[in-house]
């Protein structure tokens, strides 16, 4: 009976002190539990001012200007009525010995923000502003040289819709900013100087080693007269008794790729399928209506490869490329430079000649970039370095974007710029009156 009385004494004692406890207790009030934050608000708000540029606009305009005043009524209406603001421009001045922000205009709708307040502060810029993007040019310190091959007197495959010329003209734009001398190899007769180690231009840039070479004819590639038989240098582009004898062509072309470092590029298809001369081959077609050509079958990246690693010439119709079943994607890191350099490109592709990992050992090369992701064994777009086992220099470089036709320059472009990554410098608009600083200052006021 004795715990019995104990117990209820102890929960009596208990029950009363918690009653008095809560009696005196002060609870916060709810806008501090869960406060608004209003350098968030502030951000917010004035960019919603700004989403037409109007706040842009009106930033430089006079202070008794009107539109001052919309302003002020759609500060009024985007907060939240128990806000009170203010809002003040600034111009940003430039150069040593002046005052860096000068006070322009102001905008209140109370004469205090309270004891608590926060702010967010937005740079607009003057409409007659322009923003410029100076590249870095690639090569800067050795090679640099561009060349586009733009023959005339060549045809083009897998490159559905365009004309090999008309792609060239495109990459131009593209590219050339980037590059110390950006050259059109305008026939195959300059071709053939390029692959003599001969300058064909004027230009003091003009750097046959360590050149970039686009091919814009897709599967095909154009030959020099007297690469071809019975012209001069026959044995360097063709190889007789066999089914196609023009893959000795592309050997020499991974040859030269070797010997002068080139980077090669083949921006669709099949690499090197077709070879093509429209005056030697006048007569001679791919066996789809498209004359000026011949096919080297197959073998034809073999003999590229063979030549680029310096092996003994074999002829081989042995294939490596391959159809892949899914959609393939962009690398994550040609995806970032996309955003870097403003090539938007379709993340998704079609490949269907796609190149086996197996050249990565059979020719001693190793992958600089993937373009797309690799799939299996197959990898549908890529950056291959030549270097020699043992070695540390790279001789001679490959990019070779497997897709199904029709061809996107841009991921050329993305390609190979991933590959060399050019730095961009951008222009400051610090010039006196092109800029205003924005700060828009709140408060809360009210009861809880």
């Amino acid at each position: 009976m004795m715990r019995t009385i104990e117990v209820l004494l102890v929960i009596i004692i208990i029950t009363g002190a918690f009653i008095i406890a809560s009696f005196f207790a002060v609870l916060p009030m709810p806008r501090r539990v869960s406060p608004l934050n209003l350098r968030r608000l502030a951000l917010t708000t004035l960019q919603t001012l700004d989403l037409d540029y109007h706040l842009s606009e009106t930033a430089f305009k006079p202070t008794d200007d009107e539109a001052w005043d919309q302003i002020q009524v759609a500060l009024s209406a985007c907060l939240p009525p128990n806000i009170v603001y203010n809002l003040t421009v600034y111009e940003v001045q430039s150069g040593s010995g002046t005052e860096l922000y000068i006070r322009m205009k102001s905008i209140s709708n109370a004469e205090s923000l309270g004891i608590q307040s926060d702010a967010s502060s937005y740079l607009v810029a003057s409409s007659n502003v322009t923003f410029r993007v100076i590249p870095e040019k690639i090569g800067e310190h050795g090679g640099g040289t561009l060349y586009i091959l733009n023959c005339s007197d060549a045809n083009g495959w897998w490159i559905t819709g365009y004309t090999a010329q008309s792609l060239a003209e495109d990459l131009y734009k593209l590219l050339s900013p980037y590059f110390q001398a950006t050259i059109m190899v305008q026939n195959t007769t300059q071709l053939g100087q390029i692959l003599n180690g001969t300058k064909i231009s004027d230009s003091p840039y003009e750097n046959v080693t360590k050149a970039v070479i686009i091919n814009t004819f897709g599967e095909c590639v154009p030959i020099p007269t007297e690469y071809c038989q019975g012209y001069g240098r026959e044995s360097e582009g063709y190889y007789p008794g066999v089914n196609y004898p023009y893959t000795r062509y592309c050997y020499t072309l991974g040859q030269r790729t070797r010997v002068y470092n080139w980077t090669w590029i083949s921006i669709v298809g099949y690499p090197l399928y077709y070879v093509s001369n429209t005056v030697v081959f006048a007569n001679e077609n791919n066996t789809y209506g498209i004359y000026g050509m011949r096919k080297v079958y197959q073998g034809g990246i073999n003999a590229f490869l063979q030549g680029l690693d310096n092996q003994p010439y074999q002829y081989s119709e042995t294939r490596i490329a391959y159809s892949i079943s899914q959609l393939v994607q962009l690398s994550s890191e040609a995806s970032y430079y996309c955003n870097y350099y403003g090539l938007y490109p379709s993340p998704n592709q079609i490949s269907s000649r796609a190149l086996n990992d197996s050249i990565v050992n059979n020719y001693n090369l190793s992958i600089a970039l993937y373009v797309f992701n690799q799939v299996g064994n197959l990898i549908p777009g890529a950056v291959y370095r030549h270097i020699f086992k043992g070695g540390t220099n790279v001789t001679g470089s490959l990019l070779a974007l497997g897709l199904t036709r029709t061809p996107d320059i841009r991921l050329t472009a993305l390609g190979l710029l991933s590959y060399y990554k050019p730095r961009l410098y951008r222009s400051e608009y610090t010039a006196a009156g092109t800029s205003r600083l924005v700060i828009l200052q709140l408060g809360q006021t009210g009861g809880i």
